[in-house]
């Protein structure tokens, strides 16, 4: 049996859709009406098209498409405002600081909101208890819980600088909470009776294999919005919000089972 090829990188293949869509728009125009070169608009609208075709052949993830579409036009539009190149620089810091290696994590900033907040706290155990956000965000995940559960003890991980000087913030207030900045893939799940993740479709495989090897027993793993593939969790909360936001609840899977 063959070995299938393994997947083109997130980033190369944007980068190779936004090529071969420039490519593809410049040539359509220069064989069928070479005056629309004349109108930059309609050709970065045409050259976004062909970059989200391209991108969905690349088998880039689905949330790619409406960047593909969008980025030519509004390259377009924001060179006709006439900004000073130095804010261009500015906002490419800033989103870098916000998602930072997001071409390798595959995780967007998902921010967990207050109703998944109590849903989460009506989950843990009645007892004290160690609780890890991987991938904290702001922390006002762990800010609401350090607040309802006293008597816990809350950490938070996050890897991107902005977020996690914003979770420092937040958290300072109570001392039952603390946040780290690095990758979680680098700490144990061991000493934690609840885990909860808010992360992205790609890295949960990874994730499970991770929590089932180092948890205990005993100890809960919640994932908001993105169940583990192929495993049925042992629980479904609906939150109850606009969004209809499901909270998956898994127990560690048995040596061997992964």
């Amino acid at each position: 049996m063959r070995t299938p090829d393994p997947p083109i990188p997130p980033l190369r293949a944007a980068v190779l859709a936004q090529v071969f869509g420039l490519a593809i728009a410049a040539g359509l125009v220069a064989l069928a009406y070479p005056p629309l070169f004349g109108r930059p608009l309609v050709v970065a609208a045409l050259q976004g098209a062909s970059a989200a075709y391209v991108g969905h052949k690349l088998e880039s993830p689905g949330w790619w498409i409406p960047i593909h579409l969008a980025f030519g036009p509004c390259v377009v539009a924001a060179y006709g405002l006439g900004l000073a190149p130095g804010w261009y620089l500015a906002m490419f810091i800033l989103l870098f600081l916000v998602y930072w290696r997001i071409d390798r994590s595959r995780v967007p900033l998902y921010l967990s909101n207050e109703a998944a907040a109590r849903a989460v706290a009506s989950l843990l155990p009645a007892y004290p208890c160690r609780v890890i956000d991987l991938g904290c965000g702001n922390g006002v995940l762990l800010a609401r819980l350090a607040e309802a559960r006293p008597d816990c003890q809350f950490f938070g991980i996050e890897h991107a600088p902005l977020p996690w000087v914003w979770a420092m913030l937040v958290s300072v207030r109570h001392p039952n909470c603390r946040v780290r900045l690095g990758s979680f893939w680098n700490r144990s799940l061991a000493d934690y009776a609840v885990i909860y993740a808010f992360l992205s479709p790609a890295p949960m495989p990874r994730l499970w294999a991770k929590a089932s090897a180092e948890m205990t027993p005993d100890a809960l793993f919640i994932t908001n919005s993105f169940p583990v593939p192929g495993v049925a969790p042992e629980r479904e909360v609906l939150v109850g919000d606009r969004a209809a936001t499901r909270l998956y609840c898994y127990r560690p899977a048995p040596q061997g089972s992964q």
